[in-house]
Formats: C-alpha cells, sequence, structure tokens
C-alpha cells in the first residue's frame, strides 16, 4: 500500500493542506498581474503552495500562462539568461514551429542556436553567444512581456532559489538590471521565492536594495495545528487505520507544525500502526525519527563555536532574556555585542530564526535532539 504521506517533494492534490488565505491571496496576485515575494523558512512548503494557487489559476483562466524557473544550480548570470529565455518560450509554445518563431520574432540582436530533442518536439535548449549577450541583455530580459503582449496573454513568472542571484559575480548590478527591466512590464507578474530567508530578507526588505518594496510581501508562517488534526485524520482513514484527535495533535505538537516534519513523522506513525495508533507508537516514531537525524545533527553542532551552542542552550532552556548579565555570564557568552553576532551567525546558518518577541530554533527535531540528547 503507499503511504499516504508526503515529504521531501512537492505537496500536491491531496497530499496539500490548509493554507488557504495564503493560496487565496496569491492567486489574486497571479489573476491582477501583482509582483509576489514569498518569503519563509526551508521545509514550510513554498513551493507547493504556489504550485497550488497557479495550477488553480490556470485552471479558472486559460489565458494566464505560468513560467515556472528553479535557479537551484544557477551561478551565473548567463545560465540565468538561458534558464529565463528557454522556460518562457517552453510555457508559450505548444509546437517547434512556435519555438523557432519566437525566437525570430523577439531575439534579433544575436542568432540563438536551437537544439530539439530526438525524442520529444517539446524539448529544447538554446545556445547563446556569451560575450554578446552579456552587452545587450535587453531581449531576454524582455522577452516574457513581449511574447505576453504577442499572445495576448498575461504571463506570471515564478522564480525559485530567487536568493542564488548572490552568487552572481556583481549582484547588486544585476538586481538593479533586473528591475529596471522587470517595473515596466505589463502583461507579466513576477512570483520571486526561495530556501534562504535571511538572503531573501536583505534583498527584498532593504530600502537600500533595488527589489525593495518590489510587489507584495508574503511572510509564509506555519500551518497550525488543528488543520494538521483534520489533514493527518483524514489520510489514516482513507488507509482503514484510526487514529485519535489526541494522537493527531501529538504528532503535529511534536513536529511544531513544521510541514516536512509533520509529513514524516505521521509516517513513520503510520508504518509503525496495524490498525489504530497508540501514545506509545507515537513516542517511538519520534525517537526513530530523532536517532535517524542524530548524526546529520551532531555534525552541524560540531562546527558549531562554544558560545553559538551555549545560545543555542539557552534557547532550550527557555531563556528569553538574552543579553542580561545573568545569562551572559551562566551560559559563557562573552557580550551582549558578543550575543547580537552569535545570533547572526546562527541566523545565517539558518539554524535559528528571530521573529516578533523571539527566537526559534528552525528545526523542530534539531531541537529535540538538543534537548534530550545532546545537553543531557
Amino acid at each position: 500500500m503507499d503511504t499516504p504521506f508526503i515529504y521531501g517533494k512537492l505537496a500536491i492534490g491531496e497530499n496539500f493542506t490548509d493554507r488557504e488565505d495564503e493560496k487565496m491571496r496569491l492567486a489574486q496576485n497571479f489573476l491582477s498581474g501583482t509582483n509576489t515575494i514569498l518569503i519563509s523558512p526551508r521545509r514550510w512548503g513554498k513551493s507547493s503552495l504556489v504550485l497550488k494557487a497557479a495550477s488553480e489559476v490556470q485552471n479558472s483562466d486559460q489565458n494566464i500562462l505560468i513560467v515556472f524557473i528553479d535557479l537551484f544550480n544557477i551561478r551565473s548570470e548567463e545560465d540565468f539568461y538561458k534558464a529565463l529565455a528557454e522556460n518562457v518560450i517552453r510555457a508559450s509554445s505548444s509546437r517547434m514551429e512556435e519555438v523557432v518563431t519566437i525566437v525570430k520574432q523577439f531575439m534579433k540582436q544575436w542568432v540563438p542556436r536551437i537544439s530539439f530533442s530526438p525524442d520529444s518536439q517539446q524539448e529544447f535548449s538554446l545556445g547563446l553567444n556569451w560575450n554578446e549577450l552579456k552587452k545587450e541583455p535587453d531581449e531576454i530580459l524582455d522577452l516574457a512581456d513581449n511574447v505576453a503582449q504577442s499572445k495576448k496573454c498575461k504571463l506570471v513568472v515564478c522564480i525559485d532559489e530567487f536568493q542564488n542571484i548572490a552568487f552572481f559575480e556583481d549582484p547588486l548590478a544585476f538586481q538593479k538590471k533586473l528591475r529596471s527591466h522587470w517595473q515596466t512590464h505589463q502583461s507579466v507578474s513576477y512570483c520571486l521565492y526561495g530556501s534562504k530567508r535571511h538572503m531573501l530578507m536583505d534583498v527584498f526588505t532593504s530600502p537600500s536594495m533595488p527589489f525593495f518594496k518590489f510587489g507584495d510581501l508574503l511572510f509564509l508562517s506555519r500551518i497550525a495545528i488543528n488543520f494538521w488534526i483534520l489533514f493527518i485524520r483524514e489520510r489514516f482513514r482513507s488507509t482503514g487505520k484510526a487514529i485519535s484527535e489526541s494522537q493527531a495533535e501529538k504528532i503535529a505538537t511534536m513536529a511544531e507544525g513544521h510541514p516536512y516534519y509533520v509529513q514524516q513523522l505521521a509516517q513513520l506513525v503510520w508504518l509503525r500502526t496495524d490498525t489504530e495508533v497508540t501514545s506509545d507508537i507515537v513516542e517511538e516514531a519520534m525517537d526513530g525519527l530523532v536517532l535517524q537525524m542524530s548524526l546529520l545533527f551532531q555534525g552541524i553542532t560540531e562546527n558549531l563555536t562554544t558560545p553559538q551552542v551555549n545560545f543555542l542552550r539557552l534557547l532550550i532552556d527557555g531563556e528569553t532574556r538574552h543579553t542580561t548579565k545573568a545569562n551572559i555570564e551562566k551560559y559563557q557568552l562573552g557580550s551582549s555585542a558578543h550575543v547580537i553576532r552569535i545570533k547572526k551567525s546562527l541566523i545565517e546558518k539558518e539554524i535559528i530564526d528571530e521573529q516578533p518577541g523571539s527566537v526559534i530554533i528552525l528545526d523542530p527535531v534539531y531541537s529535540n535532539w538538543l534537548r534530550n540528547y545532546y545537553f543531557t
């Protein structure tokens, strides 16, 4: 029997839960042509949310085309332009003839090489002359808007791992270049998101940066426990297994509502259950998950400085006043200025996150490991 829980891949269809408010807001932005910046920590379901909203928008309005671009392995401007051009053309073309027509019509400054896959007429790649392209990238940067206007449709360009532009040779100049073109587009909107929250915050929330106030800024929060309870119980029920409301709540609470870990822990519980979930099964599954991850967590912790580890101990102990004299002495943090540097470093490592009124350890299973194994 297929397991009813999905993690490590996009949650689509019945595997997608809640996010109704965020999905509606994102869909409305797509329909109205409003740019969106989606920010949240890793594994909180950004990509699944964008895919879900895009799917519903396309089903409701055939005049809207969605372009998906993943910058995961993009490390240069040249690679970015190639990915942008290929994905815009792919999303707006259904036949080989259309691909050729778009290239001829909108890429006139230089002649790119088009290679088609023998297995599929829809698969192709562009060979671009970087020496020419870097002098005049305007045609690529305006390609989406030009194609949309020629087809009398709207395009939504969704770019995942957008923070990777920071690895380009001159990221600030590149951001200025993008903003100067994209802000003029009338038939294209952009949805920019990624997994490096602190890097995206620097790009989109700093008044000195080109992408400041580029669009609707959407911060993704954790899914509420009550939604997880309904979801977990339904998924168990669909496979003929029973789980009480209290046990479903226990799974969601142990994983702190973290989408990836809720699904993973629920699956481990489901695999251990013959007919009905018990409290012992949930505890056993959580212990198994923590121990499964322990080698990774040990490596992460060994790469931290002693003051950084001490600061994590302070968080595990529930201390909220990080810079008091008593806590600085108790946890050997040096000084209040040093505490600020420690927090900044741990945020950059994506181990903690500073939220309004609190600082949290982002990975709930790592937090569990620290509390129940490392610090004991």
